[in-house]
């Protein structure tokens, strides 16, 4: 019997059915008889008289891994091996891990990171009313805790912000500019903040000042009719006895006069100053979206008023017209314009801020000596070099441009102002510019500009340009970072007395500043109206340290005064110290660079619209 089934090669595949019995099978078994009879070596012998124990101990002696058959005593071996290994190398790595581990310390920071951090300490000195626990500045304490309440035309409370000097009055006007100017510095360089341990600090600063500046107007309205422009009095006629913050030398813990406050109805480039704190303010914390948008709200409220009631906030010989007269509030409207349409995206103020009548009257083609001098009254420079940055980054094309690119060109000539081969500005033999022209207090320009300059190259080099012109001659970007260091070199010592004008930085600086609080021991003893004029009169150095205090500087001929009494010498503000913040993070730290976007987190993308079609031709 049969079955086919299919060949792969091609034929019939047959399978037979064996029906052979056992014994046929066995007689089939036909062998060779010669090789059964062959005599068997000894080997031959031993396979086959072994019994069943001598075959298992034979195959013991290997071990048959599937693929590979090993000697028994080699697999051993090698497993012994790799275990002992095994456990040497978690011997290791547990010594290792017991054994104390030296870091490499950090190599230590630059001198302009320490310089830093002691010039942010002036701030906690300047805070008014109920301090913080983590102040850390010893000799202070809450003050002026009834400023605006003792007052019977306001009724409410106005404690808080910062005083301005070396006095206790606190002027609005500098104080929000510092505030600015300090929200600007950690907008583009919050990692160099956070890369010292200062990040937390400085915006801690900047919300002291801005929830103070919540407080002087009505900030949840929409619309307002007067601004507190100023706490305090600092006026003293001829032959006046009336107790006031200059009259009387005295800690502001101590201070038991009445403290006017002064109130605006129009006041533009107060009420613009203050809008453009707020809103960079609003950049700054727009990581708590609660608070950013109520000080955008703040902040659009102000600029509404400073259009709405034209008018200088010195204007009528008030204490600001004696102490911070504001000569124009054109640069004011350039300047906070430019900020509320970062902090909000809305058009409608890029377009006031660009706007070439506005520029005019800000005095953006007039030139003069003090053009490119970035202060506490001028503003132009500054948003110059803020609209320069949009037209870098963001190149918002037409209607813009054609501003924005004069904006430009002007800031690439204001750089080149600032300088030596130049000659615009006169310098000292010690090489420090002279932007206010040999007048007193020359630090708080100085710094201005170099935080100015070393941002505009920072710019420059985000933009992949290699540097600017200054007529037909090419000037790369390290100069302006060479301008920027050589003039806080001078302030921090680099000049011929050796002197550092930043109190506590160095072996020598100024012992004598011109500072009620820092001058009067905090001994327990309350000293009077008169009673501090002795700590003012004494030729002993102040018994409180204001740390990182820039003081207002040397003369035109590198001379300097340590005189408590002569405040053109030797007092600090918070518009100078701010400028010095600013400069310094500017230039600290191992690599430069500023955050290109978190500035613009408020601009919707920008689509240029076409310019207009040309006129059509007539003959």
């Amino acid at each position: 019997m049969s079955m086919y089934g299919r060949d792969p090669w091609g034929g019939p595949l047959e399978i037979c059915h064996d029906s052979a019995t056992d014994d046929d099978r066995s007689r089939n078994l036909d062998l060779d008889r010669g090789a059964l009879s062959r005599t068997l070596d000894e080997t031959q012998q031993s396979w086959l008289l072994a019994g069943p124990g001598d075959q298992g101990r034979k195959k013991k002696k290997y071990v048959d891994l599937g693929c590979l058959v090993v000697s028994r005593k080699l697999f051993v071996w090698t497993v012994g091996v790799l275990l002992a290994a095994a456990v040497f190398a978690g011997l290791v790595a547990g010594i290792a891990k017991a054994i104390p581990r030296h870091h490499r310390p950090p190599p230590p920071p630059d001198d302009f990171t320490v310089a830093l951090r002691k010039a942010l300490m002036f701030f906690n000195a300047q805070k008014s009313g109920k301090l913080p626990k983590n102040n850390n500045v010893h000799w202070r304490g809450n003050s002026c805790m009834k400023d605006g309440l003792s007052d019977p035309a306001v009724g409410r409370s106005l404690v808080g912000g910062y005083y301005d000097a070396g006095d206790a009055v606190k002027f609005n006007f500098p104080a929000a500019f510092s505030m600015t100017l300090l929200s600007w510095s950690v907008i583009e360089y919050s990692a160099k903040y956070e890369a010292v341990g200062e990040l937390g600090h400085i915006r801690d600063t900047v919300k002291w000042g801005a929830d103070y500046f919540l407080k002087t107007f009505n900030s949840t309205a929409d619309t307002i009719d007067r601004v507190v422009m100023q706490v305090g009095s600092g006026a003293t006629s001829p032959g006046s006895t009336q107790p006031n913050d200059h009259y009387c030398w005295m800690r502001p813990e101590d201070i038991d006069y009445p403290r006017p406050v002064v109130e605006c109805h129009a006041c533009s480039d107060l009420a613009a100053e203050m809008a453009a704190s707020l809103a960079a303010a609003s950049i700054v914390f727009k990581d708590n979206k609660a608070y950013s948008q109520k000080l955008v709200h703040g902040a659009t409220t102000l600029f509404k008023f400073a259009r709405q009631n034209r008018g200088r906030y010195s204007a009528g010989g008030s204490d600001a017209a004696k102490f911070y007269n504001s000569t124009s509030y054109w640069d004011e409207f350039v300047w906070g314009g430019s900020w509320m349409y970062l902090a909000t995206g809305n058009s409608s103020y890029l377009q006031l801020a660009t706007h070439p009548k506005l520029a005019k009257h800000a005095g953006a083609y007039w030139g003069g000596p003090d053009y490119g001098v970035f202060s506490w009254d001028n503003k132009l420079t500054g948003a110059q070099v803020l609209l320069s940055r949009l037209r870098l980054f963001l190149s918002p094309g037409y209607p813009y441009e054609e501003i924005l690119r004069t904006f430009h060109n002007q800031t690439s000539i204001i750089m080149c102002s600032y300088l030596p081969i130049f000659k615009s500005f006169n310098r000292t033999k010690g090489g420090l510019i002279q932007l206010n022209h040999g007048r007193p207090q020359p630090l708080q320009y100085v710094v201005n500009a170099a935080f100015l300059a070393s941002l505009y190259g920072d710019y420059l080099e985000a933009a992949d340009t290699p540097g600017w012109y200054c007529g037909p001659h090419f000037y790369p970007i390290e100069t302006l970072r060479n301008f920027a260091r050589t003039q806080i070199e001078y302030i921090l010592g680099k000049n011929p007395l050796k002197m550092s004008y930043v109190v506590g930085y160095g072996n020598r600086y100024p012992k004598h500043v011109h500072h009620r609080g820092a001058s009067i021991p905090k001994n327990g003893v309350h000293y009077g109206c008169k009673g501090g004029w002795k700590w003012r009169e004494t030729k002993k150095p102040n018994p409180n340290i204001i740390v990182g205090a820039m003081v207002a500087g040397p003369d035109r001929h590198d001379g300097f005064k340590d005189v408590r009494k002569n405040y053109n010498y030797t007092e600090a503000t918070l518009a100078g110290n701010a400028g010095l913040v600013a400069a310094l993070v500017a230039l600290s730290g191992e690599g430069h660079g500023v955050d290109k976007n978190t500035m613009f987190s408020a601009v919707p993308p920008m689509f240029p619209s076409p310019p207009p079609p040309p006129a059509p031709w007539k003959p």
